[in-house]
């Protein structure tokens, strides 16, 4: 017994020796969002941008949850750090204009998995063949309330796609639980009590739960069964069905994925991914899908494996017209897969070895995250690369690889300049993709 609480108490050490940041898998210092008696540091409250607090909910230190999330999660000006999933506005300010393009310095910086929300403020005004385009910011990701900071309700959606959430109510905390109470044990079991939790669960250097003594975080806090925030004010249960999806990454994941886009950022899917994000958008949910059946909607869940031709496809294919890869180097983040399992000792190889394509070991299936991202992106409906277009480069003179550069007619840039899709793209010059590149939904089907 000694033995075993020494050894329980360096793993500990070990464990917090190697802690991320503030939440550390579970529920944060309390004064780190909440004010006991209006005041910091010798002053009261003040919101960003703000007057001071008068009132506000739950002693946050900002008028909503959203807010009091950013309040730490957009990035600064001078320093952006991994967990920064929201730039500035000061950082990138300006809508497109028809006729110029915006540049770089105009977009969102951040470059975690999940996307920079800040795309949301992003409206896209374009011609196409002569006639006036847009691409609303609405229309970039998911609309988070944060009034402190700008960001309002979905104009045009009511309620979540494929479900019933409304969206005056979508907030940080509507997918992620504040407090970290979901926790992973030993046996892989998530209950929201039980042991205490010691350690992140979301990364692959993270420690491994240990029987009888301590649990780790599930991925990302992500809220579990039965999850309906406090603060919800709508009629009816929105409480979740589905837990939090098995998944690890690397700590430094905000990050460029290099101009060929080699250096890549993975996040290691395990299982259950689609299926969490279900607790909202139910409709999207497919895990028995056969052609011509009714809904329009693609394979998307646990079940949703990938044929053994979609997995030769992605290992196969480089770019258009060239099925030259190699299962070694075929993994790409911008057509991310499940890998079908939910062994996290597997979950950390994956990560450790970001390049490694699809096989048919565990079966890896289609998520609803291999098409879109999680927050927001450049892109019209939260994807990972344009579908606006077929094409998402051309090439020059030379026939080398380039973004289109046209300030006349904007239907493959959608009004962003050569270095503003370098950043979309996270990093990757137009020669990551090739001339003449189409939509990497050829990925999985090779049409081109």
């Amino acid at each position: 017994m000694k033995l075993l609480k020494i050894t329980f108490a360096a793993v500990f050490a070990l464990a917090f020796g190697n802690a991320y940041a503030f939440h550390s898998g579970g529920v944060g210092e309390c004064e780190g969002c909440h004010t006991m008696h209006n005041s910091f540091e010798g002053a009261k409250m003040t919101p960003k941008g703000g007057t001071i607090l008068q009132s506000g909910i739950y002693l946050l230190k900002a008028s909503d949850q959203s807010s009091a999330c950013l309040n730490c999660h957009e990035g600064p000006l001078d320093r952006p750090s991994s967990y920064h999933i929201a730039t500035p506005d000061s950082l990138m300010v300006g809508d497109s204009v028809p006729g110029t393009l915006l540049t770089s310095a105009q977009v969102p910086q951040t470059q975690t998995p999940g996307g920079d929300f800040g795309w949301v403020k992003k409206t896209l005004n374009f011609k196409v063949r002569g006639a006036l385009t847009s691409i609303e910011g609405d229309r970039h990701g998911h609309n988070i309330v944060a009034a402190d900071y700008g960001y309002n309700k979905d104009a045009i959606q009511t309620v979540a796609p494929g479900g019933t959430f409304p969206r005056e109510n979508l907030a940080c905390s509507s997918c992620h639980d504040p407090h970290g109470r979901y926790r992973r044990d030993a046996t892989g079991a998530i209950a929201t009590t039980g042991l205490p939790i010691f350690n992140s669960g979301s990364y692959n250097t993270s420690a491994a739960p240990v029987a009888g003594k301590g649990a780790v975080g599930v991925y990302r806090l992500l809220a579990g069964k039965n999850y309906q925030p406090k603060s919800f004010s709508g009629t009816g249960s929105f409480a979740f069905a589905n837990d939090p999806p098995a998944a690890v990454v690397a700590g430094n994941y905000n990050a460029s994925e290099g101009t060929d886009g080699s250096a890549l950022v993975r996040v290691a899917y395990g299982q259950g991914m689609a299926e969490w994000c279900a607790n909202c958008h139910g409709g999207m949910l497919e895990n028995g899908y056969t052609s011509g059946m009714p809904g329009l909607v693609h394979p998307a869940g646990n079940l949703a494996k990938l044929p053994s031709f979609i997995v030769t496809n992605y290992n196969s294919y480089v770019t258009s017209g060239i099925m030259t890869g190699a299962q070694a180097t075929a993994y790409t983040t911008l057509v991310p897969f499940e890998l079908g399992t939910n062994d996290y000792t597997a979950l950390a190889a994956a990560v450790a070895s970001p390049k490694f394509g699809a096989d048919t070991t565990n079966a890896p299936n289609v998520i609803c995250l291999s098409c879109h991202r999680a927050h927001a992106s450049a892109f019209e409906s939260m994807t990972r690369y344009s579908i606006y277009n077929e094409f998402m480069t051309i090439a020059d003179a030379s026939g080398n690889a380039i973004y289109d550069p046209s300030t006349a007619d904007g239907k493959i840039n959608m009004g962003l300049d050569q270095t503003a899709l370098q950043v979309a793209y996270y990093g990757r010059a137009a020669t990551a993709f090739g001339p003449y590149a189409r939509g990497l939904c050829n990925k999985c089907h090779a049409k081109d």
